[in-house]
């Protein structure tokens, strides 16, 4: 029974990568054919690099700029709710603030982190563009933060509860502020939450698609909506797309390898005592 529960349990792993990898795979073998290949469905086609150079050195491409938007958008939004997420963090876990601030603080968070992100990103349009700030990098930026940051906080508020509160009392005994304590004590102990929060908050920013369609322009467009642009009117260039696609993976898959145990830290923080 053992045996054919391990072979079941194989299987299904296996099932479950394939359904994983297999449209990488495909999206990968694709970026190195050519068009007619692909549309002709031939499954062994000539290798080329055809995809790779036009979204690279083609005048007309634009692309490296779109990652270099993403890159700006996504790494400055993270920083952002990390430093957001572990201040209110240590507020919420150590301060012990009034009942009514955590619960209104919490039940935002969580019913925000539950809600689509298409349901604000109507009124985020509405205010940045009465604002004037409609195709900036400050309204991308501040409409990522506000994205991420529920589930920052949420991993975050575990990760300083699991720090003894002994070391806290005995910092402020020996005549250290909160501001030392959080600075001193909470910051170091916090690192891994930090890079799991981190590295979740940037995956988002980097691959959201509905924020950066709706509030970004030519100048400020990202990756995503760039790799949209590929679905022309007349046609689909499908061996661009899939180019786009595995270059504007490496940022996500380098911070998943980063960050993986982190994150599943995080998110079993608080549950084993």
């Amino acid at each position: 029974m053992r045996s054919l529960g391990g072979i079941g349990g194989n299987l299904i792993a296996w099932g479950y990568a394939l359904i994983i990898l297999g449209p990488m795979v495909w999206i990968l073998s694709n970026s190195f054919k050519r068009q007619i290949d692909i549309l002709m469905g031939t499954t062994i086609a000539p290798f080329t690099l055809i995809n790779y150079q036009q979204i690279i050195n083609s005048r007309q491409s634009q692309f490296l700029w779109n990652l270099w938007n993403s890159a700006v958008v996504s790494v400055i939004s993270t920083l952002l709710v990390l430093v957001i997420a572990t201040v209110a963090a240590f507020t919420v876990a150590r301060l012990q603030p009034p009942r009514w601030v955590t619960f209104i603080l919490l039940g935002w968070a969580l019913v925000f982190h539950m809600l689509p992100t298409l349901t604000f990103v109507g009124s985020w349009y509405v205010m940045f563009t009465q604002a004037g700030l409609h195709g900036t990098y400050t309204a991308l930026i501040l409409a990522q933060v506000v994205h991420g940051l529920p589930m920052a906080l949420f991993l975050m508020i575990g990760f300083v509860m699991n720090i003894p509160n002994e070391l806290v009392q005995a910092a402020r005994l020996d005549g250290c502020t909160y501001a030392q304590v959080f600075r001193h004590l909470i910051l170091p102990l916090s690192l891994g939450g930090m890079a799991a929060a981190g590295a979740l908050a940037f995956i988002s920013a980097w691959s959201d698609f509905a924020i950066a369609l709706n509030l970004s322009n030519k100048e400020t467009m990202t990756a995503p909506v760039a790799i949209a642009t590929f679905a022309q009117e007349h046609q689909i260039l499908y061996g661009q797309m899939a180019a786009a696609s595995m270059l504007s993976m490496i940022p996500a898959l380098a911070f998943i390898m980063f960050g993986q145990r982190f994150v599943v830290r995080g998110l079993l923080a608080g549950a084993v005592k």
